[in-house]
């Protein structure tokens, strides 16, 4: 299954979260690393006060079930320190499952397409770069149509490249 996450870090060194991501992400069982965006630097959304977000988004191709990469995913983020006291404040990573398939989930602690990627440009602009602009999310529409709707706010494309390997 190919699925695709989104990363975001503003706090402890933005860039070293998310490159420690990406090395723990490539060290999930029974999945693989296929692609990673462009970095992109984002005004935060939440709580005034809080540093840019550097954000991202990779394709993994995994056997893994939804929930089991749910639970491996909050696993990384707490290995890298994250608190989870205040709703949108800064973080050190954030991962968050945006497509998994065309599957459509609706559960308790996992919802996909994730619930708000239609209004956060930092999401649809790093995933439009690794994915086909066509592809249609599930109940909803095609990226590209997404990322035009999508006023978001200050995005800026940074020179920082990912390694994926």
């Amino acid at each position: 299954m190919t699925c695709y996450l989104g990363l975001g870090s503003n706090l402890d060194d933005p860039e070293r979260q998310l490159q420690d991501a990406l090395a723990a992400l490539a060290k999930l069982p029974r999945s693989r690393l296929a692609a990673a965006s462009p970095v992109y630097r984002s005004e935060p959304v939440g709580p005034d006060g809080q540093d840019d977000y550097l954000n991202a988004v990779v394709a993994l191709i995994t056997e893994l079930q939804p929930l089991e990469l749910l639970d491996a995913l909050q696993a990384i983020e707490n290995n890298q320190g994250r608190v989870r006291d205040e709703r949108w404040g800064p973080r050190t990573i954030d991962l968050d499952i945006l497509l998994f398939g065309e599957q459509r989930i609706d559960e308790p602690r996992l919802q996909v397409p994730h619930p708000a990627m239609a209004e956060r440009n930092f999401v649809l602009v790093p995933l439009t770069d690794i994915c086909d602009p066509r592809l249609v999310v599930p109940g909803g529409s095609d990226l590209a149509t997404l990322a035009d709707r999508c006023s978001g706010g200050r995005l800026e494309r940074t020179r920082i490249r990912l390694k994926t390997h």
